[in-house]
């Protein structure tokens, strides 16, 4: 099943890159299906698995990993950075792009794969605790830091959290969703989201940017080395500290390990710090990650 997702996205990467390269379909095109991912496939996995997640305070240990992931994240770019003396624009990318995975495009497909249905409910609550609020939060600071935008209050944040359309799925499949629904809801729920990972392995090779000048090649290897390797073995060492076990401490492990978020490299990009780093650390971070990922499943002896 694993390999079988790999070549999957695999093919669809290199079906993206080639209708991008012959201009198949409009510039806007990879940003179109992002929207359909987030706005409709998304919330129907959160709807069918996270229904049957049950709450308890072992969770508490799961959220934690990706914040304290984020605190090791940033300790590790301001040493790099002073290193190699790093553009404060260079830096601003790897603050956005390390500690953020892409842990509910690919995460949960991917997890789904890896692990099991049993495991997707764990990749709901690292993503939407973890990652996402992370985004909103240090994602908005870090923007607000280096990009000169005044940072948002506090009630701007919470109407964005509160707007985002699988926080508002999640929401409803903890408190309304049966864990199991009518046999013709769980089938269009299962249809939508079995589509995720060809919809988002399609998206990514519309909008992949592989070319760097030497300029960005110290960042982008220090910002590849550290998401793709590093961060997994802080996480894998984390978990042993807030006694995750099982496909709970597995399931951290994979989600730290997926290769940069989308959406943080496209917010650097928008905000101009340096755009060609940003899309360069999500297009490699994104190619290699098919080798370092069946490499960390392995490991982990799921």
């Amino acid at each position: 099943m694993a390999a079988d997702a790999f070549a999957l996205v695999f093919l669809m990467l290199a079906l993206g890159m080639l209708c991008q390269r012959i201009r198949l379909f409009a510039d806007n095109a990879g940003e179109t299906l992002n929207r359909v991912v987030l706005y409709v496939l998304l919330p129907a996995a959160v709807l069918r698995f996270a229904s049957k997640l049950t709450l308890d305070i072992s969770l508490l240990g799961l959220v934690a990993v990706p914040w304290l992931i984020l605190l090791a994240s940033i300790a590790a770019i301001e040493l790099l950075s002073r290193l190699w003396s790093f553009s404060p624009q260079a830096k601003a990318v790897l603050l956005l792009c390390v500690p953020l995975s892409n842990s509910s495009f690919l995460g949960y497909p991917l997890v789904q794969a890896m692990l099991g249905d049993d495991a997707l409910p764990y990749a709901v609550v690292y993503d939407q605790f973890g990652s996402f609020v992370m985004l909103s939060t240090w994602g908005v600071w870090v923007l607000a830091r280096y990009a000169g935008d005044s940072p948002p209050s506090v009630r701007e944040v919470a109407n964005r959290m509160v707007r985002f359309p699988p926080l508002i799925a999640l929401l409803v499949a903890l408190t309304v969703m049966p864990a199991s629904p009518p046999h013709v809801v769980d089938a269009v729920l299962q249809r939508l989201s079995d589509a995720i990972l060809p919809v988002v392995s399609l998206a990514v090779g519309l909008q992949l940017r592989l070319r760097l000048s030497r300029l960005h090649w110290a960042p982008l290897a220090s910002g590849v080395v550290l998401k793709l390797l590093v961060m997994p073995v802080i996480a894998w060492v984390t978990t042993w500290g807030v006694g995750l076990q099982g496909e709970m401490a597995q399931v951290a492990v994979l989600e730290t390990a997926m290769p940069p978020m989308i959406t943080a490299g496209a917010l650097a990009i928008s905000h101009r710090l340096a755009p060609e780093l940003a899309a360069a650390l999500v297009g490699w971070g994104m190619v290699l990650s098919l080798g370092s990922l069946p490499l960390w499943h392995a490991w982990l002896g799921a």
